[in-house]
């Protein structure tokens, strides 16, 4: 009698990562992709064509000495909705990134219980989480960099033609020209990532990753004007309080240095408003602010406190795998 010896198959070999996520997650690259080239070109043309038109508009305008003025009006109509569109959609990257990230870069996988079946195609669940969120990573940090440095570009050919243009310290031009939003972004994708560890549901997870960056944010946003020292002015009790750049706070100084709050009278040329001051032993008005020259030590020191929080939520997740898988 033959013996028949069976053959063992032989062991899965591990799917290259890169072209196994690539290949899992084509419908986001190409919706990344098209964000990418619409939000680039939009930020181009406003940066370019937009800004001519809308400079010479103003510059017509100014001109007119007669009360019916013939100017392109529609040029700058459309460079400031264009502007503020542009400016909503670099903004909200972060919130697509985390949304995306927990719903399904990890809480759709953990969901349908694919995850389990990469780990046993010889990748550790650390390997498997490592390539999930480093091809993200750089994808999301090269493309958000480039619609940050194109809108601070964008914004930057109409400051001082453009009379309506906004400020340096206009909140959304502030975070949308800055290294802060690129932060923002990736703390989003680990933000997601986490949530989706931590929640295993695609759907909740989605929105605890917008949530996440929401609550950042906004903590961010309140925390801002305190990140960096102030500069002090004063100015007359007749003129008011010189109010420039971000406002920190403001009030009345006293003979003896103290500083009070502002009894919101208005100036001393108004005779109660004088009496108040006597009353109160004002001299001046102090103002704490930011002024132009802070744009980058605030960007600077606010983006290092959000890469703090990406790296909390990245090693955080890192425990949570191993701990799970053991």
């Amino acid at each position: 009698m033959t013996a028949l010896t069976a053959t063992a198959p032989a062991p899965t070999p591990a799917p290259h990562l890169l072209r196994w996520l690539l290949r899992l997650h084509r419908p986001a690259l190409y919706v990344w992709a098209a964000l990418l080239v619409i939000t680039a070109a939009t930020l181009l043309w406003l940066g370019g064509p937009l800004t001519d038109d809308a400079a010479a508009a103003w510059r017509e305008y100014n001109a007119c000495e007669q009360p019916s003025c013939v100017y392109d009006q529609d040029s700058i109509v459309l460079y400031k909705d264009v502007y503020n569109y542009a400016t909503f959609a670099v903004l909200a990257v972060p919130f697509l990134v985390a949304a995306w990230a927990g719903a399904s870069l990890i809480g759709r996988e953990l969901e349908n219980g694919t995850d389990r079946l990469a780990w046993t195609q010889s990748v550790s669940p650390a390997r498997w989480l490592a390539a999930k969120l480093a091809v993200p990573a750089a994808l999301v940090t090269a493309g958000t960099g480039l619609f940050v440095l194109l809108h601070h570009l964008a914004w930057s050919a109409g400051e001082g033609k453009i009379d309506t243009a906004k400020s340096w310290h206009d909140s959304a031009t502030f975070y949308a020209g800055g290294p802060i939003t690129v932060a923002l972004a990736l703390t989003g994708l680990l933000a997601g990532a986490l949530a989706g560890l931590v929640l295993r549901r695609s759907l909740a997870a989605l929105g605890t990753g917008a949530v996440a960056v929401a609550a950042l944010w906004l903590g961010l946003n309140q925390a801002l004007p305190h990140l960096w020292p102030a500069e002090t002015r004063l100015s007359s009790l007749q003129s008011g309080p010189a109010l420039e750049g971000t406002e920190v706070g403001y009030g009345l100084v006293t003979t003896s240095g103290d500083r009070i709050a502002d009894p919101n009278c208005g100036g001393t040329f108004i005779p109660e408003c004088r009496h108040v001051m006597e009353r109160l032993d004002a001299t001046a008005y102090y103002v704490d602010f930011h002024p132009a020259s802070h744009y980058w030590p605030l960007q600077l020191t606010a983006t290092a406190i959000v890469l703090a929080v990406a790296a909390a939520a990245a090693l955080i997740a890192f425990r949570l795998v191993r701990h799970r898988t053991g």
